[in-house]
């Protein structure tokens, strides 16, 4: 009798035990459902990835070299890094953002004309136009590091990280590996099934390739695995106040903080940089 008691008493304890483990199993993953569904709200994508069609807002103005003929543009480590154009002018910089002041500057000799630049794991990478020639810098430096080679023409150039994302001022977008420095693969750039050609300065935008279209104020935002193009953003008129002295004085310059989310632009020999916000363009 004792000995059922004692079975009757243990079975109890069994069933309490596993109630408390139930209900600590149900809290626990109740608890991991709500971090997930908060990481999920924190996630959320930027505003403008909803429209095709968009416009902008400027917040500031910043200044920006007018003689700088600004080929690759973009931030880095609070900084900007500047690759200018034309034979005999070309360079990589580094540069204060909030005064526009050049803190350290490299030349490139000979005919190399500087076309786009991006850095990736501290170096920075740079094109040149027709040489077919590509530089790789320190990122902090500037020192010279090695030269490596590439088909075609050098136009815009950027990174999602793990790659070098490169256009020619075709609709044609060409990934490298960056240790290798060796092509992998292409991308055709379409909109509705045509091309789109001219692609210029490039900058990599929450998973998007951002492209400046040349001569034009648009810029195309890229689908960088199927070449899609996902929406165009049409900067008309933000250029009103500049002073052009040459036709080719035109939108080309496109940089994203991406840790504060701000977007900013420029162009050739403009003495201004735009902080701006993307709006639906109505």
């Amino acid at each position: 009798m004792i000995n059922f008691f004692a079975m009757q008493f243990s079975y109890l304890l069994f069933l309490m035990t596993s109630v408390t483990l139930i209900v600590s199993c149900d809290k626990k993953s109740e608890s991991v459902a709500q971090s997930i569904e908060l990481h999920n709200v924190n996630s959320t994508q930027p505003a403008w990835k909803s429209f095709s069609s968009l416009t902008f807002q400027t917040v500031r103005e910043l200044p920006h070299d007018p003689l700088a003929f600004t080929q690759g543009f973009l931030l880095h480590e609070g900084l900007w890094i500047e690759s200018t154009g034309l034979e005999d002018q070309s360079s990589i910089r580094r540069v204060e953002v909030e005064t526009g002041k050049v803190l350290l500057m490299k030349e490139l000799k000979g005919d190399f004309f500087g076309e786009g630049a991006t850095v990736l794991d501290g170096k920075i990478y740079q094109l040149s136009w027709k040489n077919q020639q590509g530089f790789v810098f320190d990122a902090t430096t500037l020192a010279w590091k090695k030269n490596f080679s590439y088909n075609g023409e050098g136009w815009g150039l950027t990174t999602d990280g793990k790659q070098l994302i490169m256009s020619d001022g075709t609709e044609t977008i060409r990934f490298y590996d960056p240790t290798a420095l060796k092509f992998t693969h292409t991308i055709e750039v379409k909109k509705s099934g045509q091309p789109i050609k001219m692609l210029n300065e490039l900058e990599y935008v929450e998973g998007e390739i951002f492209a400046n279209v040349w001569q034009t104020n648009e810029i195309v935002r890229i689908n960088p695995t199927s070449g899609e193009v996902l929406g165009v953003i049409d900067l008309s008129g933000i250029d009103k106040a500049e002073e052009k002295k040459s036709v080719d004085h035109v939108l080309n310059g496109i940089a994203y903080d991406n840790d504060k989310k701000l977007l900013y632009v420029t162009g050739k020999c403009w003495p201004k940089i735009y902080q701006i916000n993307l709006v639906e363009k109505k």
